[in-house]
Order: C-alpha cells, then sequence, then structure tokens
C-alpha cells in the first residue's frame, strides 16, 4: 500500500488550542491511525515539525509526542522542500506576517482563525497565495461539530422550510484568576495583544451563518467590557481594555434573522456551552455541540399564555432528539483530513483565505457598529 508523506510545519502549537486540538487530536491521531484513507488504497501521512519562539516548551512538547523533531529557526523551515505546508496556530497579531512569508516560500497554507486583525490584510493574504498558487484552508471547526452536522442534515432535508430566525447563545464564566486561575490566557483580555470576544467569535459565527442560513449582509452588535480587572499565571493583577462580551444582531441575504450573544461572563443554563436555536415555518430545532433536538409543526404544542398557573408544563418533552449517522470524529481533525486530501487530490475545499478575511470582516465592522451604535452592511468579498 502506497504511503504519501507531507511535511508539515507547525508554528505556535505550544498553546492549548493548538497543542490539544490541532497536534494531539488531528495531526497525531491521525498518523495513529496510519495516515489519511484515500478512496484508491493509498494513504496520506502527515510528517510534522514543530516550530515557535520557546526552546523550553517546544522540546517538552516535542517529547510528549514521541520525540517530534522541532526548531526555532521558522526560516531554515520555509526554506526545507521536506515541508510543503505551513499550519499557524500562533496569536492573531503573529498570524499574518508569518503567513506571508510561508507564501513567499512556496508553502500550502493552513490556519487558525482570525486570519489577520483587519480585513485589509486578511484579503491580501488570500490574494498573495492565489497569485503564488499554493492552496490554502482556514479552520471553521464548529461545521464539524455533530450538533451542527444533525443541523445541517435537517436543513438539506427541508424541515424547516422557509427558515426566520435563529437564536445563538455561547459562553461561559471565565475566572478572573485572583482566586482561581482563568481558563484562557491573559492576552484574550488585552487589545494591543489582538484579544477580544468580538475579534474572536464573530469569525466563527461569520461561517457558521454563511454555510449554514445564507451570507450575512449587515450586522448591528454592542461589545461590553463586564469584568475590568483579571490576573494573569503569575498572580499579576491587570486592567482589561478589551470586550469580553458582544451581543450581535445579523441579517442574511435571504432575511433570515440571527442573533448570537458570545459571553466569557455568564453561567452556563442550558444545554450547551454553544446553542442555537432555529425557527423555521415547518418546525424548528435546538443544536449544541453534540447534540440536536427538533419540534415539527405538526407536533408542537398550542401555548396560552397564563402566568397565573406557573409552569405547569415541561417544555422540553415537546422534543425530539435527532439520531446520529455514524460516528463523528473531533471537528478540527474532520477539516484536516478534508486538506489534506485537498492537496493531495484537488477535492474541492471552500473553507480558504478568503473565507477567512470574511470572518475578519464581520468583527471588524461589529467594532465599527458597537462604535458608531449603528446598523453596518456588510459587503461581499471577491
Amino acid at each position: 500500500m502506497d504511503t504519501i508523506t507531507l511535511g508539515i510545519i507547525m508554528n505556535g502549537v505550544t498553546g492549548r488550542m493548538g497543542a490539544n486540538q490541532h497536534l494531539q487530536r488531528s495531526i497525531m491521531e491521525i498518523r495513529n491511525e496510519g495516515g489519511v484513507a484515500l478512496a484508491d488504497g493509498r494513504r496520506v501521512l502527515p510528517e510534522p515539525v514543530l516550530t515557535g519562539r520557546n526552546p523550553e516548551k517546544l522540546e517538552a512538547l516535542a517529547r510528549q509526542f514521541g520525540d517530534l523533531p522541532w526548531s526555532t529557526d521558522l526560516d531554515a523551515l520555509l526554506g526545507d522542500a521536506k515541508y510543503p505546508i505551513y499550519f499557524d496556530a500562533q496569536t492573531t497579531l503573529m498570524r499574518a506576517i508569518a503567513v506571508k512569508k510561508a507564501i513567499a516560500a512556496g508553502k500550502h497554507i493552513y490556519c487558525e482563525k482570525p486570519t489577520a486583525t483587519t480585513t485589509r490584510d486578511a484579503l491580501e493574504l488570500y490574494l498573495l497565495a492565489r497569485s503564488a498558487g499554493v492552496k490554502h484552508g482556514v479552520v471553521q471547526d464548529k461545521l464539524w461539530l455533530p450538533g451542527l452536522l444533525k443541523l445541517k442534515r435537517l436543513i438539506d432535508a427541508d424541515f424547516f422550510g422557509p427558515i426566520l430566525s435563529v437564536r445563538g447563545e455561547f459562553g461561559y464564566w471565565v475566572f478572573d484568576g485572583s482566586e482561581a486561575p482563568m481558563q484562557r490566557p491573559p492576552w484574550n483580555y488585552r487589545k494591543e495583544q489582538g484579544g477580544g470576544i468580538m475579534v474572536d467569535m464573530l469569525c466563527h459565527w461569520r461561517y457558521v451563518i454563511d454555510n449554514l442560513f445564507g451570507q450575512v449582509s449587515g450586522i448591528s452588535c454592542l461589545g461590553a467590557t463586564h469584568i475590568g480587572k483579571r490576573w494573569d499565571e503569575a498572580g499579576n493583577p491587570f486592567e482589561v481594555d478589551t470586550d469580553d462580551a458582544a451581543y450581535a444582531t445579523m441579517e442574511t441575504e435571504t432575511g433570515v434573522v440571527c442573533q448570537f450573544n458570545s459571553s466569557w461572563a455568564t453561567r452556563v443554563r442550558r444545554d450547551d456551552l454553544l446553542t442555537l436555536h432555529v425557527d423555521g415555518e415547518k418546525g424548528s430545532a435546538v443544536a449544541g455541540l453534540t447534540h440536536c433536538w427538533t419540534q415539527p409543526a405538526s407536533a408542537t404544542p398550542r401555548y396560552v399564555w397564563n402566568p397565573d398557573l406557573g409552569q405547569a408544563i415541561e417544555y422540553q418533552q415537546a422534543w425530539t432528539p435527532v439520531q446520529a449517522e455514524g460516528s463523528y470524529c473531533n471537528a478540527f481533525k474532520a477539516e484536516w483530513e478534508l486538506f489534506l486530501k485537498h492537496l493531495v487530490l484537488d477535492t474541492p475545499f471552500r473553507w480558504n483565505l478568503l473565507e477567512g478575511a470574511k470572518g475578519v470582516q464581520l468583527a471588524e465592522l461589529g467594532m465599527e457598529s458597537w462604535k458608531r451604535r449603528a446598523w453596518v452592511d456588510v459587503f461581499r468579498l471577491e
């Protein structure tokens, strides 16, 4: 059986997301399975090399996963033909510069989002990659979550009929670090380091809405800094100077109204850390990270408003769970496999740097809306 090896420069994987989701649960899991299986019997085996700025962290991570090769010399790796792919999971402020260098070196690009801090820079990355003729992709992991895959199945089967509205709730309580450590790195709360929930999460909501409900055409967004003081890993206090919550209303070109609340200062009392409630003329559904429930029009109870009765109805009993179709793998791994197939077989892969630029655009326009306290149109990027 033929095995196609593909060397991948993995930059920034000493961080939580890069190490856990991309290295351990995606690339190393694919390697443990013997590579990505192709229809003709061949397999695509990724060969990672780790790079970054901290040699101690790199050496420890490389040792943890079987003495992987590592280097702090990114330029040397970009000049090595053994590694045709460049992956970036650095902090946002560092990403565009490194991706530009990788494109100039002729590397295929796969990177985390946001791809840049401005729409202009994000769009430039796409145009440079297209001009260089390299293949490129952006992480849009939530599209492969089991709950959203079930929701997509309902949409494709026309379960909803015309979709009317979507309500998204995302977030959880991130401890301030004074007594219990924060679950997110401090740079998330520092504007000069690319922090802010609007920059982070509106990029996600852009591709979720675009892929499931239609292209976003406008946005009204309000940001907030609910927790103004936090403590870093060393116990040093610092002032939060960016948003830790965002409340956005968006509309699609097809008229679907989408309301998404995102917060790192909320306590969870819902089915999951992320829930999408979709209402259509023929039925409704609620999807979380893993599960999805439906209520068709034919089984919708006839509710009557009467607060004097108290809560006499168990509302959740009127919903039916959507059954899984087979098994689901890690969402990050699922997209990695599609990208590796795209590199070898040239199969379609639409989640590219242009889609990444659209996410940056929505975040930028969300901040503009917040500043102006106004509705902002979202123009199409080409």
